[in-house]
């Protein structure tokens, strides 16, 4: 059997680590899988562009959204993609040295990724703590001083040899991250093949798209033409081209293969009217869950019109007039 190495963020006890030995077990018929920390993610494209193995990029995360960079360096890789998303919970301890108790954390520096520091305010803020961002959180607590606190996944405490200050201290129960596997687009391409072959019977694309000429509707006609083609979006977004104003890449998660016919008309006719197109990542569908948003999720302000009870003058009240500054 074959020996392939996996990149991930490392060091030891990150939540990318986690991702990795997910994604190492899932496929672990197609090899006998190597798992290797790299210091950061233009470290671990390089690896996997120069075909050393496979690599783990953390992708989405259910509480601050997309990691652009991440984003970023697979839309600019010249031969990578990804073929699987694996899922990951994500809970955060918060660490000090052994034998370092800290009783009074006033003004003291608390570490980790600029992610976990975000999913970790509440927290932060209670202890009076001074943000300090690390290149992941497993590298804030393996590099934790005392007097300082790091915030990281529980498997770092005994990794590090750490005490716990604090468990479970994010802001939200219930988060999770998405990580992408990604290969050589070959390998990727073979990896489908397979999977089309196997239990996989739908799939999900992530597609990004640059039109040539910007001006009004030139978006309105890009997603006209994916609905009228049965493409159902699950996700949508944008990416300014660096430098350049009013230039964006516009990124795209549709429900198809880019090898449904209905998916490789539309990108005849985006072909033809000159947009450029690149395929990020094509990997089994997901289940994913349709609830409703409930009103107590809602942000402060905003119009919320209860329908069933809608009365035919509510766009004359004051507090339509403020919120949607008519």
């Amino acid at each position: 059997m074959a020996r392939i190495q996996l990149f991930y963020l490392g060091p030891e006890g990150t939540f990318t680590h986690q991702a990795a030995m997910t994604a190492a077990e899932q496929f672990a018929p197609l090899g006998d899988f190597d798992l290797v920390p790299l210091p950061d993610v233009p470290a671990i494209m390089n690896a996997v562009q120069s075909r050393q193995g496979w690599g783990v990029i953390a992708w989405e995360n259910n509480v601050e959204g997309y990691v652009v960079p991440n984003l970023d360096a697979l839309i600019d890789a010249t031969d990578v993609a990804g073929f699987a998303r694996v899922s990951v919970d994500v809970a955060f301890n918060a660490f000090t040295v052994k034998g370092h108790a800290i009783y009074d954390c006033t003004g003291q520096p608390v570490s980790a990724h600029p992610h976990g520091l975000a999913q970790c305010t509440k927290f932060i803020t209670e202890h009076h703590l001074r943000p300090k961002a690390a290149s992941s959180n497993a590298a804030a607590c393996r590099d934790l001083q005392p007097g300082q606190v790091a915030l990281g996944p529980s498997i770092c405490g005994k990794l590090y040899d750490l005490d716990v200050l604090g468990e479970r201290v994010q802001d939200f129960d219930g988060a999770r991250t998405d990580f992408l596997v990604i290969a050589p687009r070959d390998v990727v391409q073979e990896l489908n093949a397979r999977a089309q072959h196997g239990d996989a019977n739908d799939f999900e694309t992530i597609i990004t798209f640059i039109p040539l000429a910007t001006g009004p509707g030139v978006v309105a006609n890009i997603l006209d033409i994916l609905r009228v083609a049965g493409l159902n979006m699950t996700s949508f977004m944008s990416r300014p081209i660096k430098g350049h104003d009013g230039t964006y890449s516009f990124i795209d998660t549709l429900d198809a293969a880019p090898w449904e016919p209905r998916f490789q008309k539309v990108l005849e006719i985006l072909a033809m009217k000159g947009i450029w197109m690149k395929t990020l990542a094509v990997y089994p569908r997901r289940e994913r869950p349709n609830p409703p948003v409930d009103a107590w999720m809602l942000p402060k302000g905003g119009i919320h019109i209860d329908t069933e009870h809608m009365s035919d003058g509510w766009q004359h009240t004051e507090s339509v007039r403020k919120e949607l500054l008519w």
